[in-house]
C-alpha cells in the first residue's frame, strides 16, 4: 500500500482553527493523569494525599497543628485543619475572590511566594484545584476573621460567588470532595492506605496530630472507626515503628538521631541496626517519598561509609586482617533501618517516577551533618561501636560468599546467548522493548505458552514448582537456587558492576526483556508462587520494578458458553453478568468451563485470553510506599506466624477462595 492511499490531503486542513485551547481546569479533566499520576485507586488516593499536604504546609509555616480526615459514608472525603484558613479576600489581578482563585486556576497559591511558605512539598501549585477539577462536587468552608466562608464547585466550576454563611471562633479551611466516577476507574477509598500515609506524615513532622475517621465502618454501637497519628520525637519514633514492623530484633537499642540544620537545609535522619541482613532505607524530602533516593541518600551513604570504615580500621584492625577481609560501603549497611527527612526550599526531582531528589548541595550538607553525629555516636558509646563493627565483618564475610555463588550466575555474557538457561524458550528479536518474558508455573503450561506464544516477541522460562522463598533466605543462599539462577541469567541482570562499591545492586542495562510477565494458576498456589515471584524483584530486583518493567497475567476464571455465544469470565462478577444476560440469569441455562490451571487450556486459548497483547489483561506491579511495601513482604514472607494470622482473619472476608 502506498503512502498516498494512507492520506487524503482534502481532509487534513491544519490552521488556526485546529488548534484547540483547554481553558482553565479543563486540561486536568482532559489528561488526569499528567497531574496526579494515574486514575485508578493510586490517583484516588492522590487527591487525599493534595489537600492533606495544604494543611501539612500550614503546619510546617507554624500555623497548623490539628487535621482532620474523614471518609465520609458515601464515599466523599473531608479534610479540615485549623490553620490561617484560605484568604477570601479579592484579588486584584484577577478580579474575583482569592479562594476561587485557589480553588480554580492552575499553578495558583501561596507555595511561590517565600514569604508564605519557606518549605512547601507541593511546590508546582496545581494541587487543590485539581481535586476540585477531578471531583463531580466540591464544598470548601473557611474560617477566618470571626466569620465561616463558604462556595462551591461542580468539576472545578464555581456554583456561586464566595458568600458568608456564619460566625464562628476558630480559623481554618474545611474541603469535601466526591471523586468524579467518570474519570476514575475505582471511587472506593481503602482505610489501609490512607491510614499509612497520615501515619508517615506524622512521625515526618512531630508535633502534629492527624486524625482518620471512616463513617462507612461503625461498630455495634454505632462508634466509627478511627485513629489518632501523633508523635513527639519524630522520625526517632518512625526508625523504631519501622524495626518492629519488619520484626527485626534489634542489634543495640539506641537509636543514632540527629536533627539539624546545614546550609540552609533542615536535617533530620534516624538510624537503627538489627541482627538482619537488609538495608531498610527510607529517604523523603518536604514529606514526598523519594522511593529511589537521590543526593542525600547519597551523602548518607558517604558519610556513614567514610565513619564507619575509619573507625573500625583504627579500633578493630586485628579482628579485620585475622578474617582476611577489605570491607566495603555496603557492608556497613547490612542490618540497617534508616529514616532520612529534609526540607528544600526548591527542590529538583528527577528519575523514573519524578521521585529522585537531583538537588547536588544537599548532599554535602547531609554528608557533613550525618558524619558529625556518627563521629560523636561512636566516641560516646564504646561498647555499641565495637557490636557494630562485629556485624560489619560478618557482613563483609557473607558478601565475599555471595560474589562467589554469583559469579558463576554471570560468568558468560547474557546478550551472547550463551549459557541460557536449557529450559527457557527465547524470543527471535533482540530488541528489549519490544521482548516479553513469560515466567510460567509448571512445564505443562509452559508447554502450552510456547505452542500458543509469538514466536517473534514472547520468550517463556516454566519454572520447576515454588523458587526460594528469599525473604528467609541470606544473600548468597539464592544464588544457590537453580530456580534463581535461570531467572537472574535469563533477564540478562547482573550484580555488582557499576562500580559504585554495591554488590547487591542490581544493573539493569542489559535488561533482554521490558515486559516480564508472572503467569500463574488463577488459585492459591499461583497466588504463592506471584508472591515469591514478587519478593525475589523486589528485595534483589527493585530497579525492575521501579521501571516499570514487572506484570501479572490475569487468566480467565472461567469459560461460560450458551448456544453458539462463548465468553471469557475473568471474575465472577463477569460471569454472573453473562448469565443474567444470556441465561435470564439462570445459572443452570448456563454451560461454564472453570479453569483451574493454566495447563487446562489448549495453546489458542491461552494466547486468545492471556498472552494475546490486543486482548489479555496485564496488571503492573509498582511500588507505592516503600514502608509499607517493607512491612507486607517481611509479614506475608517472614518468620513470624502472628502477624501473618492477624492479616488473614482481618482479611478473610475479602478472599473468594475457590480450592
Amino acid at each position: 500500500m502506498s503512502q498516498q492511499n494512507l492520506r487524503n490531503p482534502a481532509s487534513e486542513k491544519y490552521d488556526a482553527g485546529a488548534i484547540t485551547v483547554l481553558e482553565g481546569l479543563a486540561a486536568v479533566r482532559k489528561r488526569p493523569a499528567m497531574y496526579i499520576g494515574s486514575t485508578d485507586t493510586r490517583g484516588l488516593h492522590h487527591l487525599v494525599y493534595e489537600v492533606v499536604d495544604n494543611s501539612i504546609d500550614e503546619a510546617l509555616a507554624g500555623y497548623c497543628d490539628h487535621i482532620e480526615v474523614f471518609i465520609n459514608e458515601d464515599n466523599s472525603i473531608t479534610v479540615q485543619d485549623n490553620g490561617r484558613g484560605i484568604p477570601v479576600d479579592f484579588h486584584e489581578k484577577e478580579q474575583k475572590s482569592a479562594l476561587e482563585v485557589v480553588m480554580t486556576v492552575l499553578h495558583a497559591g501561596g507555595k511561590f511566594d517565600k514569604g508564605s511558605y519557606k518549605v512547601s512539598g507541593g511546590l508546582h501549585g496545581v494541587g487543590v484545584s485539581c481535586v476540585n477539577a477531578l471531583s463531580t462536587h466540591m464544598t470548601t468552608n473557611v474560617f477566618r476573621n470571626g466569620k465561616i466562608y463558604q462556595q462551591e464547585y461542580s468539576c472545578g466550576k464555581p456554583l456561586y460567588s464566595v458568600k458568608e454563611i456564619g460566625e464562628c471562633d476558630r480559623t481554618g479551611t474545611r474541603q469535601t470532595f466526591w471523586p468524579d466516577d467518570s474519570i476514575f476507574t475505582v471511587t472506593t477509598y481503602k482505610y489501609e492506605t490512607l491510614q499509612n500515609r497520615l501515619r508517615e506524615l506524622a512521625y515526618l513532622n512531630k508535633g502534629i496530630t492527624i486524625s482518620l475517621t471512616d463513617l462507612r465502618d461503625k461498630d455495634e454501637e454505632g462508634n466509627p472507626r478511627t485513629e489518632t497519628f501523633h508523635s513527639e520525637e519524630g522520625v526517632k519514633e518512625f526508625v523504631r515503628f519501622l524495626n518492629n514492623q519488619n520484626n527485626n530484633t534489634p542489634l543495640i537499642d539506641d537509636v543514632i538521631y540527629l536533627n539539624t540544620e546545614k546550609q540552609g537545609v533542615p536535617i533530620e535522619i534516624a538510624i537503627m541496626y538489627n541482627t538482619g541482613y537488609r538495608e531498610n532505607l527510607y529517604s523523603y524530602v518536604n514529606n514526598i517519598n523519594t522511593i529511589e533516593g537521590g543526593t542525600h541518600v547519597v551523602g548518607f551513604r558517604t558519610a556513614l561509609t567514610r565513619v564507619l570504615k575509619k573507625y573500625a580500621e583504627e579500633n578493630n584492625a586485628k579482628a579485620i586482617e585475622k578474617a582476611k577481609i577489605e570491607i566495603q560501603g555496603e557492608d556497613f549497611r547490612e542490618g540497617l533501618v534508616t529514616v532520612i527527612s529534609v526540607k528544600v526550599a526548591e527542590p529538583q526531582f528527577e528519575g523514573q517516577t519524578k521521585t529522585k531528589l537531583g538537588n547536588s548541595e544537599i548532599s554535602g550538607a547531609v554528608n557533613q551533618a550525618v558524619g558529625e553525629a556518627l563521629n560523636n555516636y561512636l566516641e560516646e558509646h564504646p561498647k555499641e561501636a565495637k557490636q557494630i563493627v562485629d556485624k560489619v565483618i560478618l557482613a563483609a564475610t557473607a558478601r565475599i560468599a555471595a560474589r562467589k555463588a554469583r559469579e558463576t550466575v554471570q560468568r558468560k555474557s547474557p546478550m551472547g546467548g550463551g549459557g541460557m538457561p536449557g529450559k527457557l524458550a527465547d524470543c527471535s528479536s533482540r530488541v528489549p522493548e519490544e521482548c516479553e518474558l513469560f515466567l510460567v508455573e509448571g512445564d505443562s503450561a509452559g508447554g502450552s505458552a510456547k505452542q500458543g506464544r509469538s514466536r517473534a516477541t514472547q520468550a517463556i522460562l516454566p519454572l520447576r514448582g515454588k523458587i526460594l522463598n528469599v525473604e528467609k533466605a541470606m544473600w548468597h543462599k539464592a544464588f544457590e537456587s537453580d530456580e534463581v539462577n535461570n531467572i537472574i541469567t535469563a533477564l540478562g541482570v547482573r550484580f555488582g558492576v557499576d562500580g559504585d562499591d554495591d554488590s547487591k545492586k542490581a544493573n539493569i542495562d542489559k535488561l533482554r526483556y521490558h515486559k516480564v510477565i508472572i503467569m500463574t494458576d488463577a488459585d492459591v498456589d499461583g497466588a504463592h508462587i506471584d508472591t515469591l515471584i514478587m519478593t525475589l524483584f523486589y528485595r534483589y530486583m527493585p530497579e525492575i520494578i521501579e521501571a516499570g518493567h514487572l506484570y501479572i497475567a490475569n487468566p480467565p476464571l472461567y469459560k461460560c458458553s450458551k448456544g453458539k455465544i462463548s465468553e471469557y469470565c475473568y471474575n465472577d462478577a463477569e460471569r454472573e453478568a453473562f448469565i443474567q444476560k444470556y441465561g435470564d440469569d439462570n445459572e443452570s441455562n448456563i454451560k461454564t468451563q472453570r479453569y483451574k490451571g493454566l495447563g487446562e487450556m489448549n495453546p489458542d486459548q491461552l494466547w486468545e485470553t492471556t498472552m494475546n497483547p490486543e486482548t489479555r489483561i496485564l496488571k503492573q506491579v509498582t511500588i507505592e510506599n516503600a514502608a509499607n511495601v517493607d512491612y507486607i513482604f517481611s509479614m506475608l514472607m517472614g518468620d513470624d506466624v502472628a502477624p501473618r494470622r492477624d492479616f488473614i482473619e482481618k482479611n478473610a472476608t475479602y478472599a473468594n477462595i475457590d480450592a
